[in-house]
């Protein structure tokens, strides 16, 4: 390897996405990290904001997709609900 990627992986972690590699994959070992906190780091760590994801052209419009759907179907439940009552 170069001495460029060499750099990279040191600090941005194993695979040069800023991914832990070990990390990856493993919520077995997060939760039981997690019982050992105390609570004021446990809060501390639940109001942490988490960068948000890029997604694809096509990612972005199925999720479009999806939530259309979701709104149409919940309103067809809702008029259904209300259209038994009477």
């Amino acid at each position: 390897m170069s001495q460029a990627s060499d750099s990279r992986e040191d600090s941005n972690g194993a695979n040069g996405l800023g991914v832990d590699a070990q990390r990856v994959g493993e919520p077995a070992e997060d939760s039981e990290l997690i019982m050992y906190l105390e609570p004021d780091q446990l809060v501390s760590e639940t109001f942490r904001p988490v960068a948000t994801a890029v997604l694809g052209r096509r990612a972005v419009i199925g999720l479009w997709a999806l939530r259309i759907f979701v709104i149409l179907v919940s309103l067809m439940v809702i008029y259904t609900f209300i259209a038994r009552l009477h």
